[in-house]
């Protein structure tokens, strides 16, 4: 009976554990935590809505990963700000279905504040 039970716990856990392998993830690889994270078609500036709405606690921390909904697969201007009140945007930035892609600090160029 344990045997059977442990088993099942395992499918689950699998089951689960594929379905958000799925998702397509930003990963945050910045200095601060985002506290908002807009996508929009290569120099059109038509952000779309805050991604960071789809987190818990609607910030990313350091090396934490946001599920991105309402995007298709495709070429990205992503502007973010994050908790020190810095606004950049990364130009041309690919984004593919199921995938994680990710900013590094050393990417950022012309930030605001």
């Amino acid at each position: 009976m344990a045997k059977a039970v442990f088993l099942s716990v395992f499918m689950l856990a699998l089951i689960s554990t594929g379905a958000s392998a799925k998702d397509t993830r930003f990963w945050n690889l910045t200095a601060n935590t985002i506290t908002s994270l807009q996508l929009s078609p290569p120099g059109k500036n038509e952000w779309g809505r805050n991604q960071t709405e789809n987190d818990r606690d609607h910030t990313v921390d350091h090396d934490e990963r946001l599920k991105i909904t309402d995007a298709e697969a495709g070429t990205y201007d992503v502007k973010f700000v994050d908790q020190s009140g810095r606004t950049c945007i990364v130009p041309n930035v690919q984004v593919k279905a199921g995938s994680i892609f990710s900013i590094e600090e050393k990417e950022l160029k012309g930030c605001t504040k």
